[in-house]
């Protein structure tokens, strides 16, 4: 466990280093969840056992025992600073994949180009607000660059994203959570990352 002071306050950093690691994973959570959610712990799975170090992000609101995410520029000033640290320190030389689940897939769309990443993993990207598709989030989405995988349940509430130039898209059983077929969700990550991460 690592503590990052950061702009928004303390957050907290779940480090699995891998032996020999190839490239490095940092991950953020749900607005209302956390870093135990269980498609995080099953991509963190899947990661490790593809050979790269794994960091998942506890936002300062959810350290603070606060259950409403802070407002986005601070859930972006805060992870941009621990995306920061571990880069210049425990994750240094490595190619950093970043992402996150929900609310901290979009945190990790949106500070893409102060990360350094090489890729984007989206897990339950929300597109819009539950039942209001005219509350869009997808220019979020569509303003990542990278190659970017999305692992979206095909009744998912937030809607579904589409495919785009680098982005592929996988549709698996359930909703929002993604805990309806964990197989799936490993399967789809582990292929991409293979690509991604040579």
């Amino acid at each position: 466990m690592l503590e990052v002071d950061t702009p928004s306050g303390l957050a907290r950093v779940q480090l699995h280093v891998g032996a020999a690691p190839r490239a490095a994973l940092v991950l953020g959570h749900g607005a209302g969840g956390g870093v135990d959610a269980p498609d995080l712990t099953a991509v963190t799975e899947v990661a490790l056992e593809e050979h790269l170090s794994v960091a998942l992000v506890e936002q300062p609101y959810r350290v603070a025992g606060r259950r409403s995410p802070a407002p986005a520029p601070r859930l972006d000033e805060a992870w941009t600073a621990v995306v920061e640290r571990l880069g210049h320190a425990e994750f240094e030389g490595l190619p950093l994949v970043v992402g996150g689940r929900s609310a901290g897939a979009r945190v990790a769309c949106r500070t893409v180009a102060e990360s350094g990443a090489v890729a984007v993993l989206c897990l339950a990207f929300p597109v819009h607000a539950s039942g209001r598709p005219e509350k869009t989030r997808a220019h979020e989405l569509d303003a990542v660059e990278l190659p970017t995988l999305v692992v979206q349940g095909e009744r998912d509430p937030f809607g579904m994203p589409a495919d785009g130039l680098n982005r592929r898209v996988v549709s698996v059983p359930g909703n929002h959570s993604l805990s309806a077929d964990l197989d799936a969700v490993r399967a789809a990550v582990r292929s991409w990352l293979a690509e991604v991460v040579r």
